[in-house]
């Protein structure tokens, strides 16, 4: 599926929730893994604001892309944002949505 990137060059980035491991089946508890890197990947939630709105975001991030220490309300810089449409179908019942996805996250306005 094709992704979109997402300018936050003019955007204040918060940190809203501290990252937690991303898991690729909850059941097992198995971690889902960036297939490039191999590298564990997390998920961060983001508070971007922009033009007078503000929005929380939740955005995967391998952890090579997530600074020691990262606590909510740190402002951050986020790293090549790209945005993802998904559909699949579980227990008989369609389900879609939109995914978030950056390279990384770095310290700073």
């Amino acid at each position: 599926m094709p992704s979109f990137k997402i300018d936050v060059s003019t955007a204040m980035v918060f940190v809203a929730t501290a990252p937690t491991p991303k898991l690729a089946n909850k059941q097992t508890g198995e971690r889902a893994m960036d297939r490039e890197t191999g590298a564990g990947l997390s998920t961060v939630g983001l508070l971007i604001s922009d033009e007078g709105e503000g929005n929380l975001y939740q955005v995967t991030i391998p952890e090579t892309g997530i600074p020691e220490g990262l606590m909510p309300g740190t402002p951050v810089r986020v790293i090549g944002l790209k945005a993802r449409d998904w559909e699949n179908e579980f227990n008989g019942q369609k389900r879609h949505g939109i995914s978030f996805r950056a390279v990384a996250v770095t310290p700073g306005v």
